[in-house]
């Protein structure tokens, strides 16, 4: 499932693409077809999201509600616009390109309140100027929920799935499974500022990257990491494979139906502080 850095992205383009002017919606498939009739030919005023939620606000009172859930997908392309392939939910059309979303979860219109009622619903974004990490932590630091559940409930951080997970909790070196009530202050804080950082460099990419200089595979002299998700990460789907800080084998189990993966030794809670940067990451170059 896409992360919230994601759909920051996919904010930012559309209102680069669409906003300001008409935009033609349409519904190939059907299924959004009534609603996208009330949109057609309307002024895309502004985009935004929230977590793992997309908003195109059209005027007066009509917003558009998208959650691509696990297989939802935007696709792109200059126009002119081809014949629709598949199954498209929505198709957007503006004066130089045009926008498929295919597969989405939700794909719906809304009012403005309702559209503030989904966002009531979640949890602090780090990406959003209007986030509160205090908010965040009043709900993690009463919980005996492990902050491998907690990272994950979109009520208390939104937009955080599972490689931000995994990646946050190893560059602080926190075992997955210490309670939020455990965590102290100074922790949140560090980590609350280093989530900030790692997501917006994920909005500026395209990719979530979160290892430190020194363990970039042109430092280390290991091949670059290949998977779909892209980028380079310490724990995130590497179970079985030396730890890149100490060597010990990423351990890998499920949690609450979703992958978990960490490293014993760095994340024991026995450990000394030294290891991974928490800084800001360094700027990388955008790669395909």
């Amino acid at each position: 499932m896409p992360e919230g850095h994601t759909l920051h992205r996919l904010a930012e383009l559309h209102s680069r693409r669409y906003a300001g002017r008409p935009v033609a919606v349409s519904s190939p498939q059907g299924r959004f077809a009534a609603s996208a009739a009330l949109v057609d030919g309307r002024v895309l005023e502004r985009t935004d999201a929230h977590g793992k939620h997309l908003f195109h606000h059209y005027g007066p009172d009509l917003v558009v509600h998208v959650h691509l859930g696990l297989y939802g997908t935007f696709g792109e392309a200059p126009l002119p616009a081809a014949e629709p392939v598949g199954q498209v939910r929505m198709r957007m059309v503006g004066a130089t390109h045009y926008t498929d979303l295919r597969g989405a979860t939700a794909c719906e219109l809304v009012t403005g309140a309702e559209a503030a009622a989904v966002r009531g619903r979640l949890g602090e974004d780090p990406l959003r100027d209007d986030a509160d990490p205090e908010r965040a932590w009043a709900r993690i630091s009463r919980s005996r929920a492990p902050l491998a559940t907690l990272l994950m409930d979109q009520s208390v951080i939104a937009g955080v799935g599972n490689v931000y997970r995994a990646e946050l909790l190893f560059r602080h070196r926190i075992d997955p499974q210490l309670p939020g009530r455990s965590l102290r202050r100074a922790q949140w804080d560090a980590m609350w500022g280093d989530l900030v950082a790692l997501m917006r460099e994920g909005v500026r990419t395209g990719r979530i990257d979160t290892v430190a200089p020194e363990h970039d595979p042109e430092r280390t002299g290991r091949a670059p990491r290949q998977d779909r998700h892209g980028g380079e990460v310490y724990a995130y789907r590497r179970a079985g494979l030396p730890c890149l800080v100490c060597g010990t084998p990423i351990a890998h189990t499920a949690h609450a139906a979703r992958n978990l993966f960490w490293c014993p030794k760095c994340q024991s809670g026995r450990r000394r502080r030294a290891g991974v940067s928490r800084a800001r990451p360094a700027a990388r170059p955008a790669r395909s």
